[in-house]
C-alpha cells in the first residue's frame, strides 16, 4: 500500500538521516536541487519544500546565489540595550561585537530625497512626502549579513550639511550622535519598540534564512533635546542569531 506521507516529508526524513550520518560535513555544499530531485525521483518543488523544512530546523542554510549548505554551528550573540552604554560611542552592533572574532562590519547604501512614507513621516513628525535620506544597512559577521536595518533622516535636519549621507563625508561611520553634534544638534534620548515578526522573502534572501523564520523587528527613533525626531529606523534581528537583552536602571539608585 502506497505511503500517505507527503513526498516532501519523505525526502526531508531521508536527507535528515544522511546529514546525521555525516554524508555531507558541516559547511559543505549539498548537490544541486535538480540533482537531488532526480535522485529522489521527485519534482524540484518537492525537493525545495524538503530543504526549507530542514533549514527551518537549523540543519541547512541557504546562501543566495550559491546553494544550500550544511549549517555551521552558530553562536547566539547577546545584543545588550543599556543606558550604561550611553548614546555616544560605537553603534550598538559594533559595541555588541567588541573585540570578538569574527569582527563585525557593515555595508550601507543611501538614497537622498526619498519621500517619507506616511508611517515614517508620523514617526519623524514631518509631513508625508517630505524628503528624507533613506539608508539601507547590512550588518556583517565574517562577510555575511546577520542583521538588517533601514534608516530615515529628515533632510530638513541635515540638508546642506557635510553629514547629509550617514556613511559618507568627514564623519562617515562615526554614529548618529557624533554626526548630529557636528552640526549643533544634541541628541538626548532614543525610543525602541521591539516586536516579534516573520522574515519576508527579501529579508530571508539577504540573511540566508527561510521566509517566515522568526525575527525581532526593533523600531528605533532618536530625539534631540527639544523632542524633535532626527532619525528613525527599523532593525531586523534574526532570532536564531541574536538574543536581545535590556538593562534598565533602578529608580532611586
Amino acid at each position: 500500500m502506497p505511503s500517505l506521507e507527503p513526498p516532501y516529508l519523505r525526502v526531508a526524513d531521508d536527507l535528515r538521516r544522511r546529514l546525521t550520518l555525516g554524508e555531507w560535513p558541516v559547511g559543505e555544499r549539498l548537490p544541486s536541487r535538480a540533482q537531488l530531485a532526480a535522485d529522489y525521483g521527485v519534482g524540484p518543488n518537492v525537493l525545495q519544500r524538503a530543504q526549507e523544512l530542514l533549514i527551518a530546523e537549523g540543519l541547512l542554510e541557504g546562501r543566495a546565489g550559491s546553494g544550500t549548505y550544511v549549517r555551521l554551528p552558530t553562536e547566539r550573540r547577546r545584543m545588550v540595550r543599556s543606558r550604561h552604554r550611553g548614546l555616544s560611542g560605537p553603534s550598538p552592533f559594533r559595541a555588541d561585537h567588541g573585540n570578538r572574532e569574527p569582527a563585525g562590519s557593515w555595508d550601507a547604501n543611501s538614497f537622498a530625497r526619498t519621500p517619507a512614507p506616511p508611517e515614517i513621516a508620523d514617526r519623524l513628525g514631518i509631513e508625508p512626502g517630505e524628503p528624507t535620506v533613506r539608508t539601507c544597512y547590512e550588518f556583517l559577521t565574517d562577510g555575511r549579513p546577520v542583521q538588517l536595518a533601514e534608516s530615515w533622516e529628515p533632510m530638513s535636519v541635515t540638508g546642506g550639511t557635510p553629514v547629509l549621507l550617514p556613511e559618507l563625508g568627514p564623519l562617515a561611520g562615526r554614529g548618529l550622535v557624533e554626526r548630529m553634534a557636528s552640526i549643533g544638534i544634541q541628541v538626548d534620548h532614543l525610543v525602541e519598540r521591539p516586536r516579534p515578526a516573520r522574515a519576508t522573502q527579501e529579508q530571508a534572501h539577504l540573511l540566508g534564512i527561510s521566509a517566515g523564520d522568526l525575527v525581532t523587528l526593533v523600531e528605533r527613533t532618536y530625539f534631540d533635546v527639544d523632542g524633535r525626531a532626527v532619525e528613525t529606523a527599523d532593525l531586523v534581528v534574526p532570532d536564531s542569531r541574536w538574543e536581545i537583552v535590556y538593562e534598565l536602571p533602578v529608580p532611586g539608585r
